[in-house]
């Protein structure tokens, strides 16, 4: 994806874009390569949890351990790695930015990133950009 303001613009408060739109935009490239469907709603679900695993800083093996009884699946992951770094990137710049704002507000550090991490669990079980 490309963006007209950066991951810093992000993390400073410059830009206000967010999760869903990271998402939204995540989908949106994801039908131009596939078109819709099946196949394109589950690699948009394999990308965004591989940039997500990476924007919170797990480890690629340990990620991938999830998928191994499917190697093309896990061959597929590791091929998309470098392709996904800039998304990787912007990914974590809106969480660290929400993180940021529950910091300024006067949460404990580690209380924010609980709190984010329920958020971002409830962004993402709610309704799925749309590829089906």
């Amino acid at each position: 994806m490309e963006w007209e303001f950066t991951p810093e613009d992000v993390v400073k408060g410059r830009s206000d874009y967010g999760l869903e739109e990271f998402r939204r935009d995540l989908a949106a490239e994801v039908r131009q390569n596939l078109g819709e469907g099946e196949a394109a709603a589950r690699a948009f679900h394999l990308l965004y949890d591989l940039c997500y695993a990476l924007a919170t800083n797990k480890e690629i093996e340990a990620h991938l351990a999830a998928y191994a009884y499917d190697p093309p699946t896990v061959q597929f992951l590791r091929e998309m790695v470098e392709p996904m770094a800039d998304n990787v990137e912007m990914l974590g710049a809106i969480l660290q930015r929400q993180i940021m704002d529950r910091i300024a507000a006067g949460m404990p550090l580690e209380a924010a990133i609980d709190e984010v991490a329920d958020w971002h669990r409830q962004v993402v079980s709610g309704t799925p950009p749309h590829l089906v």
